[in-house]
């Protein structure tokens, strides 16, 4: 057990106290987002972005540049979607014949959704691409002097991240645009997070994408109860 203890845990020896308890505190936070997401809660997106401007600051200092342009992506789409659930939420509460509704109307994915889906996923590839190839350069105080360039420098962590990154972003913006499918990008790419982050010594993260898995698998099929309910209302 202390075996396991240590080999979950024991990278966080060397880390300052600070940065450990803004990781939990972020966990907390992006946790407490996604079960207000399950919930259709606009609250999703406030709590949301504590967690990503925490982790913002936590992935800079540990020089994951393409986990941190994840999260700062985050934050740009969590102020798109609060505005957007908001406006959505509004609308609904007017048209309804009971004032006390306020329920957010949630959609299913439509072909002209593809498009953008597609320009986010390639340009989230390339973009995240161009910054691991760039990685020596930052890594060098964004100095070229001994910096060495290549795609041959390229492991298989950084081809997972481009992918993840992608899934994540196509999530958030379908999450913002409030349609069903984007808990199934969620799954597969949390899925794929844990394991990338216990190799890179965020436990605490890694953890968190545990749990991210089994919410958003309960929340896709609560999103479908009430697409339903929400369609029988709506021919009621």
């Amino acid at each position: 057990m202390e075996g396991l203890f240590i080999w979950l845990f024991g990278q966080y020896a060397d880390y300052p106290t600070l940065f450990i308890i803004l990781e939990i505190i972020g966990v907390i936070f992006g946790v407490a987002s996604v079960l207000l997401a399950r919930k259709l809660s606009v609250l999703v997106f406030p709590i949301g972005l504590i967690s990503t401007a925490i982790f913002v600051y936590l992935l800079w200092e540990w020089q994951l540049f393409g986990d941190m342009f994840i999260n700062a992506y985050y934050t740009v789409m969590g102020l798109y979607g609060w505005f957007n659930w908001s406006k959505n939420k509004t609308a609904v509460k007017g048209r309804s014949k009971n004032p006390n509704q306020d329920d957010i109307s949630i959609e299913h994915i439509q072909s002209s959704d593809m498009p953008i889906m597609a320009l986010l996923a390639a340009g989230t590839v390339g973009f995240v691409a161009l910054v691991y190839y760039f990685r020596p350069v930052i890594n060098n105080g964004f100095s070229f002097d001994g910096a060495i360039l290549g795609l041959h420098l390229f492991t298989w962590v950084d081809y997972t991240d481009m992918l993840t990154t992608a899934l994540f972003l196509m999530a958030m913006w379908l999450m913002a645009s409030r349609k069903i499918e984007h808990w199934l990008l969620w799954i597969v790419a949390d899925a794929i997070s844990v394991p990338l982050y216990f190799y890179k010594g965020l436990t605490f993260t890694a953890l968190q994408y545990v749990v991210f898995t089994l919410i958003a698998v309960w929340a896709y099929y609560e999103w479908q109860r009430r697409y339903r309910i929400q369609s029988h209302a709506a021919y009621a």
